[in-house]
């Protein structure tokens, strides 16, 4: 008997069925791909394509798009809704029988409805879609047959018919559900392209992902201000500049100017190398030995910004500054880590 993860496989399950599952497995793959492939090959070169007329269809809508499918074709038209929201085409799902029990008050004239059906034939779908066309909604149809009704009502038809089911039986919706899925992430990704959709309207909509923190984060979002930025001025003794350093805690002070602007930085790292140089630290002043003109980034920059600046520079600070230059906060790599930034 094998024995895997430490769970015992049923001896009804020995060599002969896994090298039958995996068959089957490289099968359905191979059956998937190949629906795929042939709906790529199914779109032509010319504007009259119905696929290029279901993208200006949808681009010219200036409602929603709603996308409607029951039972398999219900989850897929959820998928192809989500894919849509979050890539810059407003969507929503709705199901074809709630529809028919007043879900249908949310559609209205400026919206395009996406009905699903692989027969093109679904009961349910067919009961809406006519008082869908009455209410003035522009239909697109993806279904596998063209002669179906939906195709025959619908302003576009997208056909995503297969050659067959990877199913043995040739009845579980797989190849063709997979067809559809993939159709519907052409249609979004067409369509983002087409409205210049960008990362930084992706990140928009998806605040709570990481993409959303890179990208919707400011380094005023994440800087220390006030009398948490280490400051001093160029005409302290660099034994008071090391008691600054030691009392903000970021391992670096900024030295300023009459006007509270960086003119100089010096950090924990500075200190370790003047040390091996220099035996009296009593007669030294900080500007004596900080680094000036320091590298400063603004404060309404992006905070994956500094991240870039730091990596490139290999430094684990950042002062912060205004357009004239004054001192408004500062940046530890550790800030930005406790932030997710990075």
């Amino acid at each position: 008997m094998s024995v895997t993860h430490g769970k015992t496989l049923s001896k009804a399950f020995d060599i002969k069925h896994a090298q039958r599952a995996l068959e089957l497995a490289r099968e359905t793959l191979q059956i998937e791909a190949d629906a795929i492939l042939a709906l790529k090959n199914r779109l032509s070169s010319s504007p009259d394509d119905p696929f290029a007329k279901a993208v200006a269809l949808l681009l010219d809508c200036s409602g929603r798009v709603v996308v409607s499918g029951i039972g398999k074709s219900g989850h897929i038209a959820r998928k192809i809704a989500a894919t849509l929201a979050s890539t810059g085409t407003p969507a929503l799902f709705m199901h074809p029988a709630e529809a028919a029990h007043g879900d249908l008050g949310m559609v209205t004239e400026n919206d395009a409805f996406v009905a699903i059906s692989n027969s093109g034939e679904t009961s349910e779908l067919m009961s809406i879609v006519p008082i869908v066309k009455r209410m003035g909604a522009r239909l697109i149809a993806m279904t596998g047959n063209d002669a179906s009704s939906l195709a025959q009502l619908a302003n576009v038809h997208l056909n995503v018919g297969v050659a067959k089911e990877a199913c043995p039986l040739n009845l579980a919706p797989t190849a063709s559900t997979t067809a559809t899925l993939a159709l519907g992430d052409a249609l979004a990704v067409a369509l983002l392209d087409a409205r210049g959709f960008r990362e930084e309207d992706f990140a928009r909509s998806h605040p709570g992902g990481a993409l959303g923190r890179r990208l919707l984060t400011h380094v005023y979002d994440v800087m220390r201000s006030g009398d948490a930025i280490p400051a001093v001025r160029a005409n302290v003794s660099l034994s008071a500049a090391l008691l600054e350093i030691t009392k903000k805690g970021m391992a670096m002070t900024a030295i300023v100017d009459a006007d509270y602007r960086a003119i100089g930085v010096f950090t924990d790292g500075d200190l370790r190398r003047l040390i091996e140089n220099v035996q009296d630290f009593t007669k030294l002043s900080i500007a004596d030995v900080m680094h000036a003109n320091p590298r400063t980034i603004g404060p309404g920059q992006l905070a994956v910004e500094a991240v870039e600046l730091m990596e490139q520079f290999r430094i684990n600070q950042l002062l912060v500054a205004d357009a004239g230059g004054k001192l408004v906060g500062a940046l530890h790599i550790h800030d930005l880590t406790r932030a997710k930034v990075i």
